[in-house]
């Protein structure tokens, strides 16, 4: 898909709210497939590059699936046990404490109950779900969990101890493209929840789909953020709108955060 590919420009804002709002985070781990994906602008210093190759086995690469990157996140080397894992849409917009995602040992991140599965995306939610409940030995359950769909609090340690455990379904469950079978990094915050290391509270977190969401909308939430994050879904686009979006929003990013990060090769 399209939408898969494509570039919105938008990273070194992410890389530029973290510095601004984020000011704990201690070190940075780019995950990328291939060193063509590496902007030119990041500073190697500064930003922890791990290609795919660097933690996933090699019989399941090439991989254009996100699935099987989630199940290998906590090899990355130097990771930290307290870790947040960051898709590329998501941003810290407002100052945040790291007790808004880690506390006493614990994640912080709501989570709710579901019973119906309509998509691809909530049966591979369902199979995080009865996966974490097996490697406890609990019983299943007509319901399933499902996080909030923004940056997760996890603990390598946990992360470590579940794929351990079953790690013969996760590698059943990897494939090349996204499948109904896979399981997602929610995998891992199921696992915590169950066994009592995750806080239900719910992230201060705002979601647009830029499939709905007017140019002039997302352009006034950045210049003034009601919440603390924020998750820029992407869907398919007609060329000219996605143009029109892309645009629109480095414009006001550029705004928010005009600072050049120390995650940027200075220029």
């Amino acid at each position: 898909m399209e939408k898969r590919f494509r570039d919105w420009g938008t990273l070194r804002y992410l890389f530029r709210g973290i510095e601004v709002n984020m000011p704990f985070i201690r070190k940075v781990h780019l995950v990328v497939s291939h060193e063509s994906q590496i902007p030119q602008w990041v500073d190697r210093n500064e930003v922890h590059i791990v290609l795919h190759s660097d933690i996933i086995p090699t019989e399941y690469l090439p991989t254009f699936n996100c699935n099987p990157i989630e199940m290998y996140l906590h090899r990355i080397e130097r990771l930290d046990e307290e870790f947040l894992y960051f898709n590329d849409d998501m941003f810290p917009m407002l100052a945040c404490r790291p007790e808004d995602f880690f506390r006493e040992g614990k994640g912080v991140i709501g989570m709710s109950h579901h019973w119906f599965v309509s998509n691809m995306y909530r049966h591979i939610c369902r199979n995080s779900d009865s996966l974490a409940r097996k490697a406890l030995g609990m019983r299943g359950s007509c319901r399933f969990l499902r996080p909030q769909h923004i940056c997760s609090p996890l603990l390598r340690s946990e992360c470590e101890e579940l794929f351990g455990i079953v790690e013969k379904d996760i590698k059943e469950s990897l494939t090349r493209i996204r499948e109904n079978n896979n399981l997602n990094q929610y995998l891992f915050l199921d696992y915590m929840y169950l066994k009592g290391k995750i806080v239900n509270e719910r992230q201060s977190k705002k979601h647009f789909s830029v499939g709905v969401a007017s140019a002039k909308k997302l352009s006034e939430f950045i210049a003034s953020p009601t919440h603390r994050l924020v998750c820029i879904n992407d869907v398919q686009l007609k060329e000219d709108r996605y143009k029109e979006l892309r645009e629109t929003m480095l414009s006001a990013f550029e705004q928010k955060f005009p600072n050049q990060s120390k995650f940027e090769q200075w220029t």
